[in-house]
């Protein structure tokens, strides 16, 4: 199930439910942390980076052993969360091993930050992670590729980390191809938490401002402009009334 990028704030009464049921929760420590006043009485496991197969085995084991299980993620568990993981590993097991499974919604990074950001991703966008552990820098890259020539806002995840910095400034470069310095960029690390930061800038001074694991990029299209502090992609709503 997906908590949200913001923890308790915005954990959906859907995944409240399922927490209060649950006899066992997994989950990586940093996303238990966020919801720690609710594992009160539950068997607690939780694990690190790194560990997401283990986690879903587990998972997998103790549901099939008839236990209610709630494996935790951080945003919504169908974008780069542990839904995919499972279900992978689910169609490996035996019919007659499979526990029931159910995908509860969260709030992803994408929606929050573009929240804190005005509304960015009115129009078409494309959401690519800079993170090569589990895909090729030239996959990556071609995508990058892509979605610059065709015109998407561009949602970045994982877009630099300590071991990993020349990602983000290949990504700047190829996206600087396509557009023009001046395209508007919003950055925004820990959204919705009580440390959150948010940053409006462009596309040539992105790398100027602070960029870690905990920030999400958004970078324009050339149609996104910038109004009393806040990123606006148009849908198009007012040229098809000036058409009419």
């Amino acid at each position: 199930m997906g908590i949200g990028p913001g923890g308790l704030e915005h954990l959906t009464p859907k995944a409240k439910g399922i927490i209060d049921e649950a006899q066992v929760i997994i989950g990586y420590k940093t996303y238990l942390d966020l919801i720690e006043p609710l594992l009160m009485g539950k068997e607690v496991i939780s694990s690190g980076m790194r560990q997401e197969r283990d986690r879903c085995a587990r998972a997998i084991g103790l549901a099939a052993s008839g236990k209610i299980v709630a494996l935790i993620s951080g945003g919504d568990p169908g974008i780069y969360g542990m839904a995919g993981l499972v279900f992978e590993l689910a169609s490996s097991t035996p019919p007659d091993r499979l526990p029931l499974f159910e995908v509860i919604p969260g709030i992803a990074a994408l929606n929050a930050c573009a929240s804190r950001l005005g509304a960015p991703l009115m129009h078409d966008f494309a959401s690519i992670s800079l993170s090569d552990l589990l895909t090729p820098r030239e996959v990556i890259e071609k995508r990058l590729e892509a979605a610059s020539a065709a015109d998407f806002v561009i949602v970045l995840y994982n877009p630099k980390s300590k071991a990993r910095t020349e990602q983000i400034v290949k990504a700047r470069d190829i996206v600087l191809k396509y557009r023009h310095g001046n395209t508007p960029v919003g950055i925004v690390r820990h959204a919705t938490r009580a440390d959150e930061t948010i940053t409006i800038t462009m596309l040539s001074k992105m790398l100027d401002n602070h960029i870690d694991m905990q920030s999400t990029v958004i970078i324009g299209n050339s149609q996104t402009f910038v109004w009393q502090g806040l990123l606006v992609t148009p849908r198009g709503y007012t040229t098809q009334v000036d058409r009419l």
